[in-house]
């Protein structure tokens, strides 16, 4: 049940964000148990997103995620789609931030998990 929340002060067309939901696609069978089959993304773009004291290209990550999942495999998640969107994007890597938020407590379909 992951939950990947993407906020860029950058300005995307469709197929950038298409991209951004097939990349997160693929990148988060890097953390197991965890597949496109339940992953929703959230994509939001022209914010007004300052790092650093500048509003110099920047991303913000959050991974909400139902259960958890080890260190290793989040630290793997955070260097894969950092460089990914490091790539896509043209945004340096120091300004990156990936954030993760775990929870037993999930709802779907009318019942918690």
């Amino acid at each position: 049940m992951p939950f990947v929340s993407v906020k860029t002060n950058k300005t995307l067309n469709s197929d950038q964000k298409i991209e951004v939901k097939s990349s997160l696609g693929k990148l988060i069978k890097l953390l197991p148990g965890k597949s496109e089959n339940w992953l929703m993304v959230d994509i939001e773009d022209s914010k007004e997103l300052y790092f650093r004291g500048t509003n110099d290209p920047a991303i913000m990550v959050e991974v909400k995620l139902y259960g958890g999942a080890s260190q290793s495999s989040l630290e793997n998640f955070t260097n894969e789609v950092t460089k990914c969107f490091s790539g896509l994007f043209e945004v340096e890597t120091s300004r990156i931030y990936v954030s993760y938020f775990a929870t037993n407590d999930w709802g779907y379909d009318g019942s918690n998990f």
